[in-house]
């Protein structure tokens, strides 16, 4: 029997803020809803970023938008 614990779906929004944050890219605006959208100057890239990320592959699909080779 799998124990409540188990079940819980991953939050994956604070750990896709902090790579985005070492790649570079800094907080631009927010977005419709509870969306963010996120910005790198050096590279001239947007990304939207879901406040409620509970799959690692959406989360997986913002790293690959942002260029960035992280895999969740």
């Amino acid at each position: 029997m799998l124990d409540r614990d188990s079940c819980v779906m991953a939050e994956y929004e604070k750990k896709v803020r902090e790579v985005l944050k070492q790649y570079g890219f800094i907080f631009h605006h927010h977005g419709r809803g509870d969306h963010d959208v996120w910005f790198n100057a050096g590279v001239n890239i947007k990304v939207t970023v879901d406040g409620k990320i509970k799959s690692r592959h959406m989360a997986n699909q913002i790293m690959k938008e942002a260029h960035i080779n992280h895999r969740f």
